[in-house]
């Protein structure tokens, strides 16, 4: 089995979710604790990889080998600077032809996107696939890391306030979200992050798995 590790380092930007966190019931509402860790996903359309043989075919009878990223994980440690997030992911793959050994090398993107939808960073990688003679199935292992400036996934003071202070029954902001307010709003989505991982895809790889 082959390990391929990526590293990006972020000095001013970082890697966080608000959306992440542990939920505690408390009189009057639902209290949550927002994480510095982040949250790691495989974007739609990005976790699996066909190649096919000729390469400029999509036709089922020339897939060549079929790929797939499965049990991702991601492990989170924190100190007073830094916030580092290790994802690790597993890569199996079958191939058309039990024939001799064969080495197959799959491209793999590790990315930080902020607020959803920008990214603020990007490397790409690979994980090397080994057939044995003889056999149809393949498995290979990737791992990326992120380094997170602490500073950059901490929230302005006043925007912590307006979070977290009491509301009461009866107030009359007692039933409105706080990030109704668009200042609550943009300073939670500057500051939250997503480690993202997937098949760095050709645009015809893309089309393929979105129509088939």
């Amino acid at each position: 089995m082959k390990l391929a590790t990526v590293t990006i380092a972020l000095a001013a930007l970082a890697l966080a979710s608000c959306g992440g966190g542990q939920k505690q019931l408390v009189p009057g509402g639902v209290y949550l604790k927002r994480t510095g860790c982040p949250q790691v996903a495989i974007p739609g359309a990005t976790g699996d990889i066909t190649l096919f043989n000729p390469a400029g075919s999509s036709d089922a009878r020339a897939i060549d080998v079929s790929a797939s990223i499965t049990n991702l994980r991601g492990t989170c440690t924190q100190d007073a600077t830094y916030v580092v997030s290790t994802v690790t992911f597993d890569v199996v793959a079958t191939r058309r032809d039990a024939g001799a050994a064969r080495q197959v090398v799959l491209p793999f993107y590790s990315a930080a996107v902020q607020g959803g939808s920008a990214i603020a960073a990007k490397h790409v990688g690979a994980v090397a696939l080994d057939f044995a003679a003889g056999s149809y199935r393949a498995q290979g292992r990737g791992q990326t890391t992120v380094r997170i400036a602490r500073s950059a996934v901490t929230l302005p003071a006043d925007v912590v306030q307006e979070l977290t202070r009491e509301r009461k029954p009866g107030d009359a902001d007692a039933a409105i979200d706080p990030l109704a307010n668009p200042k609550v709003r943009d300073a939670v989505a500057r500051s939250t992050f997503e480690h993202l991982v997937g098949f760095q895809l050709t645009d015809q790889q893309l089309r393929y798995n979105a129509t088939r």
